[in-house]
């Protein structure tokens, strides 16, 4: 009797164990049903019956109403793609290949839930948009100035005309990674592109021999100005030196016997120094002064010669 007593209260146990373990198990599950995370750079839609009723967009722990309300997340950060290499038309009717990428991110989940829904549908309508903002930009530049500009510039004007925000999608950064010409036609371009280069360097060329020509033209007017004036002053400054040179000879010849005597003198040692330098010979006679200086006597009344070289 014991022995049915203590089976029948460990079943009792073991029931009891199940039971609590069944209710536990169903009092998380409610719970989380009612409780939901949100993590950063995610916002999360609560729907209820198709309708988006609530938007979380801070991190962490929010509420919600189980089985009728329903969430759907939704990345807001910053996404990249690669958009499909297009042919575009310049306004000179020339065909060229496009490559670019842009980030994106969702602005407005609401609306982009309500109207794309998916990633990939959103990247059909990036690819939509971005070709029609580059037809519309590259369709009014030439083929030349697209080769030519690549400041960058390009790339913003194109940002400029994509619209998404009916989407809920903005685009951050648009660049535009090639854009070249068809192989077909590269060669025959570049050769008239190398053509017309030629050509401006050959104008640049005449311009500047042209300059040249006006520059040594002005130069050589100038030197010839310069020169003519330096000899007027050097005939100006010879006839002063003449004028002062006879002036000095009247002054000497007409001063005191003994003045005009040391000046007869000195005359006569210059010719004498420029006969001798130049290879000359000169006869002096004994009873000259000068005899006497250049033997360093006193002078005597000879009347014999010497001759000195």
């Amino acid at each position: 009797m014991t022995e049915e007593i203590k089976k029948k209260d460990s079943k009792n146990k073991n029931v009891k164990t199940i039971l609590f373990s069944v209710i536990a198990i169903l009092v998380i599950f409610i719970g989380t049903s009612f409780v939901g995370f949100n993590k950063a750079n995610q916002n999360i839609l609560i729907v209820q019956v198709g309708e988006v009723v609530d938007v979380k967009t801070e991190p962490g722990i929010f509420f919600k109403i189980p089985i009728i309300q329903k969430t759907k997340s939704i990345y807001v950060g910053e996404r990249l793609y690669d958009v499909q290499a297009s042919d575009v038309i310049t306004s000179d009717k020339k065909s060229m290949i496009a490559n670019c990428y842009v980030t994106w991110q969702v602005t407005e989940p609401k609306k982009f839930y309500q109207t794309l829904s998916a990633e990939s549908v959103a990247q059909s309508r990036i690819d939509v948009a971005v070709y029609n903002a580059m037809k519309k930009i590259i369709s009014s530049t030439t083929q030349d100035e697209i080769i030519s500009g690549k400041d960058g510039s390009l790339g913003k004007n194109i940002m400029e005309k994509i619209s998404l925000g009916q989407y809920g999608i903005t685009v951050t950064q648009m660049e535009v990674k090639v854009l070249d010409l068809p192989n077909d036609n590269k060669t025959a371009v570049y050769s008239r592109m190398i053509s017309e280069r030629q050509a401006i360097a050959a104008e640049y060329k005449a311009n500047g021999e042209r300059d040249n020509k006006k520059i040594r033209s002005a130069t050589d007017a100038m030197v010839r100005q310069t020169v003519s004036e330096a000899q007027v002053t050097a005939s100006q400054t010879e006839a002063e030196g003449e004028t002062l040179y006879f002036q000095t000879l009247a002054e000497a010849y007409g001063a005191s016997p003994e003045r005009k005597e040391f000046y007869n003198f000195i005359v006569g040692l210059d010719a004498m120094k420029e006969s001798l330098i130049n290879g000359g010979t000169m006869t002096i006679d004994k009873s000259s002064p000068l005899y006497s200086i250049l033997n360093n006597q006193q002078p005597t009344q000879t009347n014999s010669a010497v001759e000195t070289q």
